[in-house]
């Protein structure tokens, strides 16, 4: 009663349209402002315009319970009440209750209209979007329909259905994170998700059987266990949910005998929320102790660090300790043993490893990796066993090979346990202070200040943990300042896990303008002035806020790899940037939108990632689209305190490429692209024999990197024998279709790739023709000790799985004498040649070239295409050892499909 009284005496509900209106819409918070913008869009802006047109709306400040009084006005003279709210019925009731009786009461719609079907939604959160449809439906009965605007496209339907084919952002784990190698299973198991971080593993195509609420992992299999063939499930289970209420769970499986493994994810931390303490948690060694009591039938603890417990920590009896690198083997044993066994995964958050880092209370390794990327095969096999959002594939004159992202590695060395040799490790000078000196700020005057907007609808999309929100406050600072009145809404989800995040700010000149004091504080659909695009691939699911006569846009052209892109599930690249582009400029108005590797120009230009947003902003104001002053947007950023001169001169740097595009040129090439200067100039036999394939210049690109390495990977007589293959392929296709050559470069890559396998002689000849040791050395210090991460073949055949790290000096003086008998292969005293490995190896440079014989026996003008694919499909073949064995199986079934369609 003192709540309706308050609510009342200070006029708190709000009540728009009296007189002669049929029809009422109840909505309450911030659904109000949903349901404002769905009529803005339908053609009521004003309250004017809604008392016109007979409709009267509600905003219950108290929805419970409801105050009758304010409800009575409302309802008074209605026909139809309309309810919209989210998930079950729970106003509605209440309204058609205290209506209940009372003489002429209305119709009370909501959840389902007045012939009992669906409405409104009674599942997930409501937006604009969502109830523009049930609501005219509705009003449809009591307005004419001339009186409606009529809708029109802003996106043509080609665009949308485009930007649906390309990659998406979602959340992945962090970087070093423990669950990316603990969430793992043997062949043959399947796991149950939970609450936690480990609950995205529902996203990554491992095998699982669903998610359930907290407290109840594993209870699903409980029940269904009796019912199904299987007789072992793993369950998921972070420390702190475990300390919240999992172990209620753990003891229904014990008390009911089930079957099951729960895999316990200790990382001292509720991370999934941002690093909190778990209450109630315990040590490890305690947490056996308490499972032992709860008549668990085994516990084994599996740790990153076996050592780190005290000599006297007490675990259970029968308890032990291993590596985490017998994760496999721990679990295989767990699932044979009758009962509920547990398996507690002990590693530190990453997330909150870099933290304590970054603060001081935690030391930072000093081991770093890097990978030689002419080595490399682009396998992915490092990104599968490690599922390391720092392992970045990169494009390179070779084809898709991969890096070490240097500034977002947590130093966990996951990655090593990939099966390959181009790794190398790196321990770091520790004399050496990396140079904070960035290149500086071209010489150049501020351009004018343009003209500003006096209000906008301003979208910024990107990825969590980059500085999204905080450009969308400073921006909303600014427009407080220059006197204007804003509204926003951060859309983070699970932004603080890499996933996207989008920020809306609705800018008005005055309190009373345009659609914001009625309108929500989100960017509808179709009504996004400018665009901000931090991240291309969380703007792409957000085009449908862009209007194409509309909205302008300010692109970020970096492209970040996903998760699935990392470790091998999904995409295994990016589209072409041309693609990103078609969906953007034909979402927007194209000829307005500025385009410019925002990140590239920031790294170069200041050393500073988090730059390149602002480098964004100061771009999207000197081109007119940011409803504030350049000074209030630079106080902004003095009052948010970080990095301020950083950010000041970013911003004052996107001011003068907005007005100078030729800086962008200037400022791009950097040293993040590789091989950007071409190939060299070919020479001697090497130009003599690309002379002889001839094509275009795109085929002598292809040519001018490959001819001098196959010299140098055997001889010019080897070297011979693929430009034979080529020309054969060539002048065939000249024939047929004149001047292109995606045949004969296809050919030419998959030929090339075929012969130079890298055996343990092209390895050597690659490990010391690379840079990569200087590389090393400039960036982590001239002391820097380089080992090679190799598992010779001697160390194979007796066993040993794990690499073995082997200095640069005896490193380099191996690979000089792997490469001084280099004539040795594929002979008969070749000691390597006789692996399976190296057999099928030489079987498929036959192969490959008897493709090329088949292909071109059947060639015309109308399958050139479909051959062109067919010999593409041999860049299947990567890696080493049984990664590529395993490839080289699935290949030829490919292949064999593929030519019974030819």
């Amino acid at each position: 009663e003192a709540a309706k009284r308050f609510v009342r005496a200070n006029g708190l509900d709000k009540i728009v349209g009296q007189g002669s209106a049929r029809i009422g819409i109840v909505a309450a918070g911030p659904l109000y402002g949903e349901l404002r913008d769905a009529l803005t869009k339908m053609g009521f802006r004003t309250d004017e315009e809604l008392a016109e047109a007979g409709i009267r709306l509600y905003k219950p400040a108290l929805i419970w319970p409801l105050d009758p009084d304010g409800l009575t006005d409302f309802a008074d003279g209605l026909e139809e009440i309309m309810v919209i709210e989210e998930k079950r019925a729970f106003i509605e009731t209440q309204i058609r209750d205290l209506l209940y009786g009372r003489t002429g009461a209305p119709r009370v719609l909501g959840k389902l209209d007045d012939e009992g079907r669906p409405l409104v939604a009674h599942f997930g959160g409501l937006a604009a979007e969502d109830i523009a449809g049930p609501v005219k439906a509705r009003l449809s009965r009591f307005v004419p329909e001339d009186r409606f605007t009529k809708p029109r496209i802003s996106i043509p339907v080609s665009v949308i259905q485009d930007a649906k084919t390309l990659p998406d952002r979602s959340a992945y784990f962090c970087s070093g994170c423990p669950h990316n190698r603990s969430t793992v299973l043997p062949d043959g198991s399947m796991s149950g998700g939970g609450i936690g971080c480990h609950g995205m593993v529902l996203g990554m195509e491992r095998e699982n059987f669903g998610i359930t609420h907290m407290g109840g992992e594993g209870a699903q299999w409980v029940g269904m266990s009796r019912f199904v063939e299987d007789n072992h499930r793993f369950q998921n289970l972070g420390d702190g949910t475990l300390a919240h209420s999992g172990y209620l769970a753990i003891r229904q499986a014990v008390s009911s005998g089930t079957n099951i493994t729960y895999k316990i994810l200790y990382n001292g931390t509720v991370a999934m929320t941002g690093g909190q303490d778990a209450a109630g948690a315990m040590t490890v060694p305690d947490l056996t102790r308490a499972l032992d009591a709860e008549g668990v039938a085994r516990i084994v603890v599996v740790a990153d660090d076996p050592k780190k417990y005290p000599a006297d920590a007490q675990f259970a009896k029968s308890v032990r300790v291993e590596h985490r690198d017998k994760l496999d083997d721990v679990q295989r044993e767990l699932r044979d043993i009758p009962g509920t066994t547990v398996l507690i995964y002990d590693q530190r958050c990453a997330a909150e490893l870099r933290r304590g880092r970054s603060r001081g209370t935690i030391a930072t390794p000093t081991t770093r990796v890097m990978i030689n990327e002419d080595i490399c095969e682009g396998c992915g096999d490092c990104g599968a066993v490690s599922n390391c959002a720092s392992v970045h594939p990169v494009m390179t004159p070779f084809g898709r090979k991969t890096q070490i992202h240097q500034e977002s590695c947590n130093f966990d060395l996951t990655c090593l346990g990939g099966n390959c040799p181009a790794f190398v490790t790196v321990e770091i000078d520790p004399d050496f202070k990396p140079s904070k000196e960035r290149a500086g700020v071209p010489a150049g005057e501020l351009p004018s200040a343009p003209v500003i907007p006096a209000e906008a609808n301003i979208l910024l999309v990107g990825i969590g943990g980059t500085g999204v929100v905080t450009v969308n406050q400073v921006l909303a600072t600014a427009a407080l300042l220059d006197g204007k009145f804003s509204h926003g809404l951060d859309q983070t989800g699970m932004a603080q896990k890499g996933g996207p995040v989008v920020s809306n700010l609705r800018i008005s000149a005055t309190e009373e303008s345009g659609e914001l004091p009625s309108g929500s504080n989100r960017v509808i659909d179709g009504s996004a002035d400018t665009m901000l695009i931090f991240d291309l691939l969380a703007a792409i699911k957000n085009l449908a806020r862009a209007d194409a006569a509309r909205t302008r846009a300010v692109v970020s052209t970096a492209l970040v790899p996903t998760g699935a892109m990392v470790s091998g599930r999904g995409a295994e690249q990016f589209p072409e940037l041309e693609r990103f582009k078609a969906a953007v400029d034909g979402a927007t108005i194209a000829e307005d939108n500025t385009w410019l590797d925002s990140v590239g120009i920031a790294r170069r230009v200041f050393a500073s990632q988090p730059a390149a947003n602002v480098l964004v902003v100061g771009v999207a104001f000197q081109k007119g689209l940011l409803p504030m002053t350049a000074e209030s947007i630079e106080r902004a950023i003095e009052l948010n305190g970080v990095a301020v001169q950083t950010n000041l001169d970013a911003f004052r740097l996107g001011r003068r490429i907005a007005a100078d595009p030729s800086l962008v040129s200037q400022l791009e090439d950097g040293p993040q692209q590789i091989e950007a200067a071409g190939p060299a100039p070919l020479t001697g036999a090497a130009a003599r024999m690309a002379t002889e394939i001839g094509g275009s210049e795109a085929l002598q690109e292809v040519l001018a990197y490959r001819l001098p390495e196959l010299i140098a990977y055997q001889d010019e007589a080897y070297a011979r024998q693929f430009t034979a293959d080529v020309k054969r392929i060539r002048d065939l296709e000249a024939s047929l279709v004149g001047d292109r050559t995606d045949l004969s470069e296809t050919v030419a890559r998959m030929l090339y790739k075929a012969m130079a396998y890298k055996d343990e002689y092209e390895v050597a000849r690659l490990a010391l023709k690379s840079d990569i040791t200087d590389r090393a050395r400039e960036r982590f210090g001239p002391k820097a000790k380089v080992s090679y991460q190799l598992k010779p073949p001697t160390l194979k055949m007796v066993g040993v799985k794990k690499k073995t790290a082997i200095p640069e000096a005896a490193g380099r003086k191996m690979f000089e004498g792997l490469v001084r008998t280099k004539s040795m292969r594929g002979k008969k005293w070749d000691p390597f040649g006789r692996s399976e490995e190296r057999r099928v190896e030489r079987a498929l440079i036959d192969d490959y070239r008897a493709l090329t014989h088949q292909l071109a026996a059947k060639l015309d003008a109308g399958n050139y295409d479909q051959a062109t694919e067919i010999a593409g499909l041999y860049d299947m073949v990567r890696g080493f050892d049984e990664v590529k064995l395993a490839n080289v199986a699935e290949y030829r079934t490919k292949l064999a499909a593929a030519l019974a369609d030819y």
